[in-house]
C-alpha cells in the first residue's frame, strides 16, 4: 500500500540512516522499535509527509488517507470539545456547504446558457458524485461515540478545550484521527497521557477497526496487544519481524547469536590468512596462493554485530526506617470542588508493607487523593499519616517541577545532606549521568532524563512510603523494567497510580478503583483486577456500539 523506497536522513554530515526501504500493507499493525536517537520519530515524521528525507522518497496511493499523532499535540482553544473533534469531517462539511452555496447562485443566476452558468453546474455535479459516495454516516453520533471510549463524559462535550489538560487535548486529536478511518495511522506514544480503560478502548480500536498501524510506544503491553509486525531501527539500518515485540526480542537475541557466531568465525579466517600470508610472502611455489588470500581479504565485507544498548539505569530503594502498623489512614473522606465533587465517603487503610495501586478513569481523583495524603489541599473527614511515616513523593508533574536553570548535579547537591553527598557522582551515575552530563542544565534534558533525575532526588533522603503518581511516563522500556524490580524489591509501603499494566502487573495486591465518585477497595492482585476490568470495558464499548 505505502512503499518506503531507499530513504536517507543526515544531520549536519551524520548519517541517522540510509538505503531504508520497506512496504505497509493494508492490515499491518507494526511496532517501530529501537533506542532513543535511533531515528524512530524522525522516520514517522518521513512517513507522515512532515519531513523530508535527504535521499529517497515516499509512495503513497493517490486517495490514501494517513493521520498523524505525534508525542506533543495541542488542540486549539476557540471552540468546544465537540466542535474540535467534529473537525476530523470538515473536508466533508466544506463539500456539502460549497455545494449549498452553488445551488443557492444558481437559484438567482438567469444567465442560463452563459459559460460561467455551466460551469457552476459541472462543479455542482462533480462535487455532488463524490459527496453522494460518501458513506450515509451520522457524524455527531461517531463523534460522540469515539469521544465517550476515550474517557470523556457527555458534559464534557459543551465545555471549551481550553478548560482541559495537554493529555486531554492529546485525545480530542487523537478522536480526530479515529474517525477520519485513514488508510495508516502514525501514533507517536499514544498511551503515555492517557488511562486503562481508554488505553483498553484504543486497543479494541487499532485491532478490530483500523487498517493500517505504524507506532511507537514504551507500553509492551500495549504494543504486544496491538501489533504483528516489529521493524527495529538500528546502527543506521532496519530489521524487519513478522512479530510482535515479545516474540521480537526473541528474535533478536537469536540474530545476535548467528552474527557474533559468524563475526568469530571470520576473525579466525582473517587471522589464518594473515599468519598464511607472513609465513610464505616471498615463496615462489606460494605466490598464486598468497596473492589470492590478499585479494581476498582486500574484497572481504567485515560483519558487523549489532550494537547493544549497555547505558542500563541502575536503582536500588536503600533499607526503610520502620513506620507505625498503619502508614496511611482515611475515614469518611470526601473532596470539591464548587459544585463538583471529585470523591466522597472514602474510607482506606494501607498497612505498613503494603504495595497498593490507585486505578481509574483521568478526573476520578486518584491524584487528588495522594494531594490529600500529602496534606497539599483541605478536605471533609480525616486522613491522616501514621506513626513514623517518612513520605517519598513523586508528583505526576514531578519532572516539570525541576529548576530549569540548575546543572544536573546542582538539583541534587542542593538537597543532599551528610555522608550522601559523597556519593552523588555515583548516584548520578547509576542514573546513566556521568562524566561532562553532570553539568548539563535541567533544561536541555529529555523528558525521560527528567524523570530519572527526578527519581535521583527520591533516594536522597529516607523514606518508607513511596508515592509514585504515574512515574513511567518518557521513561524508555529498559527502565522501567528497573525500577519495577526495585519497587518489588523496596522493603517500605507503596502507593502507585499508573496507566501502564505491564508495569503494574506482579506490583500490588490491593487495588483502590476510583469510580463514579467513590474509591471501591478490591481484595485482589492487579493482574487479576485488570482481567476483570478488561472484560467489563469491552462489554461497555460494545453497549456504546
Amino acid at each position: 500500500m505505502i512503499s518506503v523506497d531507499n530513504i536517507a536522513v543526515e544531520f549536519s554530515g551524520q548519517t541517522l540512516f540510509k538505503d531504508i526501504s520497506f512496504v505497509i500493507n493494508e492490515t499491518d499493525k507494526i511496532a517501530l522499535m529501537g533506542k532513543n536517537g535511533a531515528g524512530k520519530s524522525t522516520m514517522m515524521k518521513i512517513i507522515a509527509g512532515i519531513q523530508q528525507p535527504t535521499k529517497g522518497h515516499i509512495q503513497v496511493p493517490k486517495d490514501a488517507v494517513i493521520a498523524y499523532l505525534p508525542q506533543h499535540l495541542l488542540t486549539d482553544d476557540n471552540c468546544t470539545v465537540f466542535e474540535e473533534t467534529s473537525k476530523a469531517f470538515h473536508k466533508v462539511y466544506a463539500m456539502r456547504d460549497e455545494m449549498d452555496r452553488l445551488n443557492k447562485e444558481l437559484e438567482t443566476r438567469t444567465d442560463y446558457e452563459s459559460a460561467a452558468y455551466l460551469a457552476i453546474i459541472d462543479k455542482v455535479t462533480d462535487l455532488g458524485e463524490i459527496f453522494y459516495a460518501i458513506e450515509d454516516v451520522n457524524y455527531d453520533a461517531e463523534v460522540e461515540k469515539t469521544l465517550l471510549g476515550l474517557g470523556f463524559k457527555r458534559e464534557d462535550f459543551t465545555r471549551p478545550t481550553s478548560e482541559f489538560s495537554g493529555g486531554w487535548r492529546m485525545r480530542i486529536e487523537l478522536a480526530k484521527i479515529l474517525l477520519q478511518k485513514p488508510d495508516l495511522i502514525l501514533l507517536d506514544e499514544p498511551t503515555n497521557h492517557i488511562d486503562i480503560e481508554s488505553v483498553i478502548w484504543l486497543e479494541d480500536f487499532l485491532t478490530n477497526k483500523a487498517k493500517a498501524v505504524l507506532v511507537i510506544s514504551h507500553d509492551k503491553a500495549f504494543i504486544d496487544n496491538i501489533t504483528n509486525r516489529t521493524i527495529e531501527v538500528t546502527m543506521g539500518r532496519i530489521y524487519d519481524y513478522k512479530a510482535n515485540y515479545s516474540h521480537y526480542l526473541q528474535l533478536r537475541e537469536e540474530r545476535r547469536a548467528h552474527q557474533l557466531k559468524a563475526f568469530k568465525e571470520q576473525q579466525k579466517f582473517i587471522e589464518d590468512s594473515k599468519r598464511f600470508i607472513e609465513r610464505f610472502r616471498g615463496t615462489y611455489s606460494k605466490a598464486n596462493q598468497v596473492n589470492s588470500r590478499e585479494r581476498m581479504l582486500e574484497k572481504l565485507e567485515i560483519i558487523e554485530i549489532d550494537e547493544v544498548d549497555n547505558s542500563a539505569l541502575k536503582l536500588k530503594f536503600p533499607p526503610c526506617n520502620r513506620s507505625g502498623d498503619y502508614p496511611v489512614m482515611a475515614k469518611d473522606l470526601s473532596k470539591k470542588y464548587g459544585e463538583h465533587i471529585v470523591f466522597k465517603d472514602a474510607n482506606l487503610t494501607i498497612e505498613r508493607g503494603e504495595k497498593v495501586s490507585f486505578v481509574g478513569r483521568n478526573g476520578e481523583g486518584k491524584s487528588t487523593l495522594i494531594k490529600a495524603i500529602m496534606g497539599e489541599i483541605d478536605f471533609e473527614g480525616e486522613c491522616k499519616l501514621g506513626h513514623n511515616v517518612e513520605v517519598g513523593y513523586f508528583a505526576q508533574n514531578q519532572a516539570s517541577l525541576l529548576d530549569p536553570e540548575l546543572t544536573i548535579f546542582q538539583t541534587v547537591d542542593e538537597i543532599a545532606k551528610g555522608d550522601i553527598r559523597t556519593q552523588l557522582k555515583n548516584i548520578l551515575g547509576a542514573f546513566m549521568f556521568s562524566g561532562d552530563d553532570i553539568d548539563k542544565k535541567v533544561s536541555v534534558l529529555s523528558g525521560g532524563e527528567r524523570t530519572r533525575l527526578a527519581m535521583v532526588k527520591l533516594l536522597l533522603e529516607p523514606i518508607n512510603l513511596l508515592i509514585l503518581d504515574e512515574p513511567t511516563n518518557h521513561l524508555d522500556i529498559r527502565s522501567k523494567d528497573v525500577l519495577k524490580a526495585a519497587l518489588q524489591a523496596f522493603d517500605g509501603t507503596l502507593i502507585l497510580v499508573s496507566h501502564d499494566r505491564d508495569f503494574l502487573q506482579g506490583l500490588s495486591k490491593k487495588v483502590f478503583e476510583f469510580k463514579d465518585k467513590r474509591v471501591i477497595e478490591h481484595f485482589e492482585t492487579i493482574d487479576d483486577f485488570l482481567a476483570r476490568n478488561r472484560i467489563e470495558s469491552l462489554k461497555e464499548i460494545d453497549l456504546l456500539g
